[in-house]
């Protein structure tokens, strides 16, 4: 009898058991793009074809492995454009046994998928995701009986786990589980990006790229130049590069920024990584293989495994553990609507406005731009949370609801209240001043705090702690910002506050 196998577009790998177990020449396998997904939330249009183009390649190899494909377009007349329509559609067409989904990446997903066994006529089973080196039940156990969490406890138990950067007898390579204190230098004088892997585009990703400007004309960001890897053979292309000529400087200079220069020495390979094109061990045991080759520098490898084998990991046990709730905490009771030029780019800030150009032309902005200017803005701004987490995940082509919900609402916003981070990731100009050279191009000074020229992240620093003062100063990381703030006197402290009121009354007008 046929199964109808349905396989997701962040889901475009062969291990997995909806794939590894059909019977050829029986079973179908069902992929679809559908306008439900592409557009319910504005999605980059870089993001939108590197999937689409990614999910034509994966089919076309599963057809030539001998697999039996239903693959569905967007521009398909007979398109219901959602995925639980495609599924009632193939299944009324073909008549199959059974349904078998993996487990998708995103609550609101597996929400569908469970009213949806209650329509359909045959039984449908949902598989873990397999992809992932940390199980829910394993989180959950790690999770059991602890005060809090904190994922560098969770990390040393996934390295000694997976045996990744050990040494005899359970120690650490190095001595040391974490070299993050090796990994913060600022941006030193001609810093900048090795060349990068661009992919020739044949017949089925330009065909790929026409869809999207015909049917996305209004979609955000900028399409061209498109370099993505779209198939596994690629993306094994981009993690070789990545090793042998990146890996090696990504250390040291892992927290810098630099005006034009989106990439630094940063991967690129978790766009390929969630989509299933790269599996997270096969690129962790590359970087070990680099250090142990002496091919890159221990904080290199370290610092780049522990982004995967550590905080990917962690973050997904975090989402699915606290879900549906955790989409809805707002700890700081943060209600400002999200600034325009986080969509625009328009805005005087250089630092927000070099980020957000990047974010626009790549689809991609590296994790200390994300975290420390456009996160730390709506941080100390006090944007709604919910309005943050929905750009973030339009914005990025590695964004998925598993991934970022966890890193906006918890890391960047503190919207969680402490459950993913010990403290709010807030800095002052001061901060982006010496870890990027954005604010030579500024109009605002970083060393000015009120009046003319003032930097906005400085007085919104101070308004943001005197404003949650009662939350944060018993903070065992916060004591010294209270005691500088309390060093400057009521007389300064008035003038930061109304200053800040300044800068979100300019905000809220469109002139800051």
């Amino acid at each position: 009898m046929t199964v109808l196998r349905v396989v997701l577009g962040d889901q475009l790998s062969a291990r997995l058991a909806i794939v590894a177990e059909a019977e050829k020449g029986t079973d179908v396998i069902l992929i679809a793009e559908v306008m439900a997904e592409a557009s319910y939330v504005r999605h980059h249009v870089k993001k939108i074809a590197f999937l689409f183009s990614a999910m034509r390649h994966y089919a076309e190899a599963l057809r030539q492995a001998g697999h039996n494909v239903r693959y569905v377009t967007l521009d398909d007349e007979a398109n219901s454009q959602s995925l639980d329509g495609e599924i009632l559609r193939a299944v009324e067409e073909l008549r199959p046994s059974r349904v078998m989904v993996t487990e998708p990446g995103e609550w609101r997903l597996r929400e569908r998928f469970e009213a949806l066994r209650l329509a359909l006529p045959v039984p449908l089973d949902i598989l873990p995701d397999t992809r992932f080196l940390c199980a829910h039940a394993e989180f959950g156990d790690w999770v059991e009986g602890r005060r809090e969490l904190r994922m560098e406890y969770f990390y040393r138990e996934m390295r000694r786990r997976h045996d990744i950067l050990m040494e005899p007898g359970g120690k650490p390579a190095g001595g040391r589980w974490n070299f993050d204190a090796d990994n913060r230098k600022p941006p030193k004088a001609g810093l900048s990006s090795p060349r990068r892997l661009s992919f020739r585009k044949d017949a089925i990703t330009l065909e790929v790229l026409d869809l999207v400007r015909r049917r996305f004309p209004d979609g955000y960001g900028r399409l061209e130049p498109f370099h993505f890897a779209v198939t596994r053979r690629q993306a094994l292309r981009e993690l070789d590069h990545f090793i042998d000529q990146i890996l090696p400087g990504f250390g040291d200079h892992q927290d810098a920024m630099v005006a034009g220069e989106p990439f630094l020495r940063h991967s690129l390979l978790a766009a390929y990584i969630n989509a299933g094109l790269l599996y997270p061990l096969e690129v962790c045991q590359k970087a070990e293989a680099a250090f142990r080759a002496g091919a890159a520098p221990l904080n290199a490898a370290e610092g780049f495994i522990r982004q995967i084998l550590g905080w990917r990991e962690y973050v997904r046990g975090v989402y699915w553990r606290f879900m549906p709730e955790y989409l809805e905490r707002n700890t700081l009771e943060a209600t400002e609507p999200l600034p325009w030029f986080y969509w625009s780019g328009e805005t005087r800030m250089a630092c927000l406005r070099e980020a957000l150009a990047h974010t626009f032309d790549h689809a991609y902005s590296h994790h200390i731009q994300r975290l420390m200017i456009t996160g730390n803005f709506a941080l100390i701004a006090g944007i709604a949370p919910k309005a943050v987490h929905e750009w973030y995940l339009a914005v990025y082509a590695d964004a998925y609801e598993w991934v970022e919900a966890p890193n906006t609402l918890g890391m960047a916003l503190y919207a969680d209240g402490g459950l993913l981070g010990s403290k709010p990731y807030a800095a002052s100009g001061n901060y982006i001043n010496k870890m990027s050279n954005f604010c030579a191009g500024c109009a605002y000074d970083p060393a000015v705090s009120v009046g003319e020229g003032a930097c906005p992240f400085n007085a919104l620093y101070w308004d943001f702690m005197a404003r949650h003062r009662d939350r944060f100063s018993g903070n065992a990381r916060m004591p010294y910002v209270y005691a500088n703030l309390d060093r400057m006197g009521a007389e300064k402290q008035v003038a930061l506050r109304e200053q800040a009121a300044a800068h979100l009354d300019a905000m809220r007008a469109g002139r800051l």
